[in-house]
């Protein structure tokens, strides 16, 4: 299984850049979600498939989101063991107007979070 992935894993990757997307909304709309997208975080590993999905309706929605791999950077990882209480990945952290934070785990939750607040 190892050994597949570390196959797929940077061919996937590289289909993914490659891929373009057209315009979902016009350039003040886009504006307003990059405005909103400052407010989220991705945690993630880049050879997880559930941490692929989320990173998928990111880009089909055009939602610039920062991405933190877990695996990469253990500053990464310890944010999110301290905040969202596990070491789970996919996990969007959502900060309100307030600060307040809420920490959303599951790829399926998180998609449908992304598609209902930016679609």
């Amino acid at each position: 299984m190892a050994g597949i992935r570390a196959l797929l894993v940077p061919a996937v990757s590289v289909a993914d850049r490659l891929k373009r997307g057209r315009a979902l909304r016009s350039p003040a709309q886009q504006a307003e979600v990059e405005r909103a997208a400052r407010a989220l975080v991705l945690y993630t590993h880049a050879g997880c498939a559930f941490c692929f999905r989320a990173r998928r309706a990111l880009k089909r929605l055009q939602v610039p989101v920062e991405v933190r791999d877990v695996a990469r950077v253990e500053r990464y990882r310890r944010e999110l063991i301290q905040g969202g209480g596990r070491c789970q990945v996919p996990c969007l952290k959502i900060q309100d107007r307030s600060g307040a934070e809420r920490w959303l785990y599951e790829s399926a939750d998180i998609v449908d979070y992304l598609e209902q607040r930016f679609r």
